[in-house]
């Protein structure tokens, strides 16, 4: 044993106190071998984990609990069908703590909801699930009729004529798959041969241009996709305009009133290069008429220069 914990979670682990006058380890600690499960086993009653046999409507919310949801339940017998017991079943509904009890039913051999929900009813058309349609009791009892078989008879014969080239086509199909093993198996060995291959040629390339991932092939829909990306060039322009101003700034110190003297009149002429940068492309476009804010602009900037 590992630990001292893995053997108390066992059962293997004996106190110093302990004799076997006291009798098994549960009734030396007072407890029962199923522990919670049967705190109500005085009740006849047990905790199991019970599985949803069909899918329900919920009693209390009107949620549809699906076929193979696990509930705790509380198991106790309520009967007998001859010699079978009749159990039930009692849970809460997660959606709405609702109460739910259900029962089996030995005599048609399935699960019948008593209270707290409602079975969903699924049906379906028997030729579009393309299946048969079994028998019931009555109609297995009128085939010792000779005159009920002689009546279908001829209905019986005509939906075997229909069904025959069905049948017969699907056993073709079937034979020429699987007719030949080997080539079968030499197919699929083929086919993932050539696939290990790919793999490896894909994360070696990965590995060539420092990726730790396998990149899978390039597509049509990656590159259209990544063609309609578009980043923003804010950031570029906002790092050639501060570029700019450092190098216009002097490298020598001045006073505090001087810089900030300075650094306005920076701020008013990286103003002015943008405006007389918008003028400039109007004007190469074409068509455009400068206006007289535009034509004092450009005789500012030329007095600024000079």
């Amino acid at each position: 044993m590992s630990s001292l914990a893995a053997a108390r979670a066992d059962n293997f682990y004996y106190p110093p106190e302990w004799t076997p006058k006291k009798g098994s380890l549960n009734k030396f600690h007072g407890q029962h071998a199923l522990r919670e499960r049967a705190r109500k086993i005085d009740q006849g009653i047990l905790i199991i984990r019970f599985e949803m046999p069909f899918n329900i409507w919920c009693g209390g919310c009107n949620s549809m609990i699906a076929k193979g949801v696990r509930f705790n339940a509380e198991k106790k017998q309520v009967g007998n069908y001859y010699s079978t017991k009749i159990w039930s079943f009692t849970m809460k509904s997660a959606c709405c703590k609702h109460e739910i009890v259900i029962q089996t039913n030995p005599k048609n051999c399935e699960y019948v909801i008593i209270s707290g929900a409602t079975r969903k009813t699924e049906e379906y058309d028997v030729e579009d699930a393309e299946t048969l349609v079994l028998p019931v009791d009555e109609d297995r009892s009128k085939l010792a009729d000779p005159f009920y078989r002689l009546e279908h008879q001829e209905a019986d014969l005509k939906k075997k004529k229909e069904a025959d080239p069905v049948l017969v086509r699907l056993q073709r199909m079937s034979d020429a798959r699987h007719a030949d093993d080997y080539a079968l198996n030499k197919a699929l060995r083929t086919k993932l041969r050539s696939q290990k291959k790919r793999v490896a040629e894909e994360e070696a390339a990965s590995r060539k241009i420092g990726l730790g991932i396998r990149l899978l092939p390039p597509s049509e829909e990656d590159t259209a996709a990544a063609a309609r990306v578009r980043f923003s060039s804010k950031f570029d322009r906002n790092r050639k305009e501060k570029r700019a101003l450092i190098n216009a700034a002097s490298i020598f110190p001045v006073s505090s009133g001087s810089s900030k003297s300075h650094l306005q009149r920076l701020e008013l002429e990286s103003k002015r290069r943008k405006i007389n940068a918008a003028t400039a492309s109007k004007l190469l476009v074409g068509g455009f008429k400068p206006s007289s804010w535009s034509r004092t602009a450009v005789s500012s900037a030329g007095r600024n220069r000079i």
